[in-house]
């Protein structure tokens, strides 16, 4: 059985969320609320909209797990310069 591009769209950002600040559950609950909310949509265009929105906090994710590993990396980095 294929994925629809929603299920697929759905599966990312569950495997985006594992590492959400304010935790895995958390996030997981936020999404399936949201998919349900959205489940009953057919107007094409509202759909087009909701899938541009899915991919902005995909997006979103992204450049905070980015920002949060250069934050600590930096951290680590100069940590050891400002001791001597």
């Amino acid at each position: 059985m294929k994925m629809t591009p929603s299920q697929k769209k759905k599966k990312n950002l569950l495997y985006l969320g594992r590492d959400y600040p304010k935790g895995a559950d958390y996030f997981k609950r936020r999404l399936n609320n949201i998919f349900l909310k959205n489940k009953d949509v057919k107007n094409p265009e509202k759909i087009k909209e909701l899938t541009v929105q899915g991919e902005f906090v995909m997006k979103e994710l992204e450049a905070l797990y980015f920002f949060r590993k250069y934050k600590a990396m930096k951290q680590r980095c100069y940590s050891d310069t400002n001791k001597n």
